[in-house]
């Protein structure tokens, strides 16, 4: 008998075509829904998660789109309505991270010619607490000679292996811990009350304290690691965000000399950075140079910039730079900094006041971490 024309098997192109295209559906909601769960602002990790792989999510949904857009034969509603969400995500992504690119104007302006005497330099490494490659950052710091080193996730190994820089930079600040958030805080230059505070949770340390440079000038150093929204560390970002916004209430207003530097654990393009950039009005310098990314160190295809360097509009950069690896995860970094003359800071491009709202924002996230 003559086969029904429902009988016929469709031909093996036609279905592997349709399983491409179902398989492409199903990584672009998953983007989407990546792109979108961030916006809700929930301080759990699960959501709070997605706002660091903002590069990654971008090149799948490009390779998503082209790819789905180039296979389709016979457009539907649907694949009309797919591809207009990929496009829709995709430039909102685009969006959040360009500001960080060349193409942005920058916030900080170079510096013309450098004054020794008003003039910072200031190494940030998370060491890695579990690395026995000690050498490495000697060799790291011997090299940049900097004016200040922070390092973060160090025990009392790592203090020990580390204790040779206090002839060179005799002013030193140590909290040594066991659970990856000890710190250690070495200066050439004369620290005015520097202090250890918890400024959230008990076991988490941060750095307070004035620098006083060669010219006299005094600026404030705030040195910060918060634990980050993360399974095994913690269930969300609220004590993070808590301690990032603290010192940027502690700074609001106050118009002076101020640099605030570690692992922050929270990515540039965060809506809490931004926040904080906000109510504090300092500036980052990667804003028009690039993305600068510290985390992870081992993974070439991702990485996030998780450690930062913000500054206040009265300094001009002579140097950002990541520096290679020393066994961490993350990548150590090198900032060079010049006090400009009162006529000149204006010159640096602030970031808009906080509004009401935000904060409220601010004041609600600080009180339910407390």
């Amino acid at each position: 008998p003559t086969p029904r024309p429902w009988q016929h098997s469709r031909p093996a192109h036609s279905r592997d075509a349709d399983s491409l295209e179902v398989a492409l559906s199903i990584i672009g909601w998953l983007m989407i829904a990546a792109t979108v769960l961030p916006l809700v602002r929930s301080q759990y990790w699960v959501v709070r998660i997605f706002d660091f792989p903002r590069l990654q999510i971008t090149v799948v949904f490009a390779v998503t789109f082209v790819v789905y857009l180039t296979r389709r034969e016979d457009p539907s509603g649907y694949d009309n309505a797919f591809l207009a969400a990929l496009s829709l995500c995709l430039a909102y992504q685009l969006w959040r991270m360009w500001p960080y690119t060349p193409l942005h104007a920058r916030q900080v302006k170079r510096v013309g010619e450098e004054d020794s005497q008003r003039s910072l330099s200031v190494l940030i490494s998370n060491i890695l607490m579990t690395n026995r490659e000690s050498e490495k950052i000697r060799t790291q710091i011997r090299e940049h000679d900097p004016d200040v080193i922070l390092i973060v996730e160090t025990d009392d190994w790592w203090e020990s292996e580390l204790r040779e820089f206090e002839r060179t930079h005799p002013h030193v600040l140590k909290n040594p811990q066991a659970n990856t958030y000890g710190m250690v805080l070495y200066s050439r230059l004369p620290l005015v009350d520097p202090r250890l505070e918890f400024l959230v949770e008990e076991d988490v340390p941060s750095i307070h304290t004035g620098v006083r440079l060669p010219s006299g000038d005094e600026i404030t150093l705030r040195c910060l690691h918060p634990r980050p929204p993360a399974p095994g560390e913690s269930t969300r970002s609220t004590e993070r965000d808590a301690e990032l916004l603290i010192v940027a209430k502690e700074l609001e207003g106050k118009d002076a000399p101020s640099i605030v530097v570690g692992d922050l654990n929270d990515v540039a393009w965060s809506h809490t950075n931004e926040l904080f950039q906000k109510i504090s009005r300092l500036l980052d310098p990667r804003i028009g140079r690039g993305f600068f990314s510290t985390f992870n160190a081992n993974w070439h295809f991702i990485r996030f910039p998780l450690d930062h360097a913000f500054v206040s509009r009265h300094f001009r950069l002579g140097a950002f730079k990541v520096l290679p690896h020393v066994g961490s995860d993350h990548f150590p970094v090198f900032v060079r900094l010049t006090l400009c003359p009162p006529e000149q800071a204006d010159a640096n491009r602030r970031p808009p006041g906080a509004s009401s709202g935000e904060q409220q924002e601010a004041e609600e996230k600080i009180s339910r971490a407390k």
